[in-house]
């Protein structure tokens, strides 16, 4: 018997390109033996399009509700951020990815620096300026530059300008509202980059994938061109030492947990020259990409998983946690708690 499932993308934020090419490599990977695919696709002006076909939104959402399971592969406000999240939990359909909070929370980087510090990570000092504050002088001293200026909810480094002199701080302000109103102003972290995947399988174990290590050529930074036009490159595993790579398979179930994750999340370090520092969280994806260049899926090849196998695991997850039960239209209880195990770990990394 096969499931149906509807693959939902496109959307109305910056990141509907990186949404069309998640979906292209998703639809691509999909066992059609397995799966009855549909495609709905959201127009960058917000239009509906089921199959290829127009169509409004009262009709758009009963094909919705009418699947087995909705694979929502947004980015972004508008899709990313809890807000497609609270359509599909109305709509009583289960979907796969992060649930309402931990969308809403992850999409936002200064609410996510407040929750993971409060979880006793090591986050970058920062600042959070609502539309048309200004960064106090106060705030100027205790922040070293270089420092970053973030839009706060936006991703794929959209908007993100390097600050190395307080002058050019306006502009940069300026730049990051064009993206989102309320913006993160971040001391820049010198380290390695390393990112780690998290994934929930539908038993409930919590799996940390080998550490990914970003070198970035031509560039300050990990930019939307470097990201998505051939700018870095990926050691994966990342030349760690087991420990090292312990501890930030550990952090990074931490993260997952103090955002009340559910199916996956990927969590970006910077790792601190000296050998005994703690790692700093720069900020975590709640839906990280899904392209042939994306690191989610390059991760869990590496562990093993084909992507494929991957998209089976989120599926059959979210099909575990959310679907209704018939005699009460309530959802099913969330999985258990499970001792979360790293590939390539002799032991579990311990109860989080």
């Amino acid at each position: 018997m096969t499931t149906r499932l509807a693959v939902l993308y496109g959307g109305q934020s910056g990141e509907h390109e990186v949404s069309r090419r998640s979906a292209e490599s998703i639809l691509a990977g999909l066992d059609r033996e397995r799966y009855h695919v549909t495609e709905v696709l959201i127009d960058r002006d917000g239009g509906w399009l089921v199959d290829g076909r127009a169509m409004p939104l009262p009709p758009a959402l009963r094909v919705l509700r009418a699947q087995d399971v909705v694979f929502p592969a947004l980015h972004g406000p508008y899709g990313e951020d809890g807000t497609v999240a609270s359509l599909l939990e109305w709509l009583g359909v289960p979907y796969v990815g992060n649930g309402v909070f931990a969308s809403a929370a992850g999409m936002d980087k200064g609410v996510t620096k407040r929750l993971l510090a409060a979880e006793g990570l090591r986050v970058s000092p920062g600042v959070t300026l609502r539309p048309g504050e200004d960064l106090a002088p106060a705030n100027r001293l205790r922040l070293e530059l270089p420092v970053f200026v973030k839009p706060a909810r936006a991703g794929s480094s959209l908007g993100v300008v390097r600050v190395t002199d307080w002058a050019d701080l306006p502009a940069a302000l300026e730049q990051a509202r064009e993206v989102d109103p309320k913006v993160l102003v971040e001391q820049g972290a010198v380290g390695r980059e390393i990112d780690v995947a998290v994934l929930q399988h539908p038993d409930g174990r919590v799996q940390a994938g080998p550490p990914l290590e970003i070198r970035v050529t031509g560039t300050d930074f990990f930019d939307y061109g470097a990201k998505y036009d051939g700018g870095a490159i990926f050691d994966i595993p990342a030349p760690l030492d087991p420990a090292t790579t312990e501890v930030l398979q550990d952090r990074a179930i931490r993260a997952f947990h103090a955002l009340d994750c559910r199916g996956l999340l990927r969590v970006d370090f910077f790792l601190p020259a000296q050998g005994s520092a703690e790692p700093i969280v720069n900020e975590v994806n709640t839906f990280p990409g899904f392209t042939n260049a994306s690191q989610f899926p390059q991760i869990w090849q590496q562990a093993g998983l084909g992507f494929a196998t991957l998209l089976d695991i989120l599926i059959t997850g979210a099909l575990v946690d959310q679907e209704p039960s018939r005699s009460t239209g309530l959802p099913r209880p969330a999985r258990p708690g499970a001792v979360p195990v790293a590939p390539g770990l002799a032991r579990p990394l311990g109860l989080v």
